[in-house]
């Protein structure tokens, strides 16, 4: 399992009653009631297990029971938090989306003061990873009325507006290959005015 905190969404320094309300709030999000005859019913049921499970394991660090092994394994969290000290916030979560940390990519996010283009960007990659598509798409298309000369999220919102499954964020999960990047001028080319002149 991964860090029990970041799946609580919550950080370490959170208080007993902060880590008891996040849990309560993802249980009611999550529980397998919520999702009777829904196709999502088997990720929901596997997100409930995974919420437990950390919640099982913030408890034991806290109580001190089973702590050697446990602790052990996540106190490299300090060095975790030391490799992103130096980026901005914006390049935390570019960095943490790109290593699959997307509960601690959207932890960072919630943190954010404002909600720019950038923000809404990060959010529908976020969204994409999840295999949520349409709220991927509502954010890259609030990205772009945000900020139009973009080329980036022109691209993601293109791509979702054709399915989806070609979109692939620069970085993320293997990055362009050559077609890719030869699809990418053409459009941009395209959509810049460089067709016909």
């Amino acid at each position: 399992m991964s860090d029990p905190y970041s799946v609580l969404g919550v950080n370490p320094n959170a208080s007993d009653d902060e880590i008891k309300r996040a849990y309560r709030e993802l249980a009611r999000k999550y529980h397998p009631d919520n999702y009777q005859n829904n196709p999502l019913a088997d990720l929901a049921e596997e997100k409930m297990k995974e919420i437990n499970q950390a919640y099982d394991a913030v408890t034991r660090l806290r109580s001190g029971s089973g702590g050697s092994q446990s602790q052990g394994s996540y106190q490299s969290q300090g060095s975790y938090q030391q490799q992103y000290s130096g980026a901005t916030v914006y390049q935390q979560v570019r960095q943490c989306i790109n290593m699959g940390d997307l509960s601690r990519a959207e932890q960072m996010l919630r943190s954010s003061p404002g909600q720019d283009a950038e923000w809404h960007f990060l959010t529908g990659s976020i969204a994409y990873r999840k295999g949520w598509l349409d709220e991927a798409t509502q954010h890259f298309q609030i990205a772009c009325n945000m900020a139009p000369a973009n080329g980036e999220y022109r691209q993601a919102l293109t791509m979702m507006r054709q399915g989806g499954q070609a979109y692939r964020p620069y970085g993320y999960g293997g990055g362009m290959d050559a077609c890719d990047l030869c699809s990418l001028c053409m459009c941009l080319n395209c959509m810049c005015g460089g067709c016909g002149s």
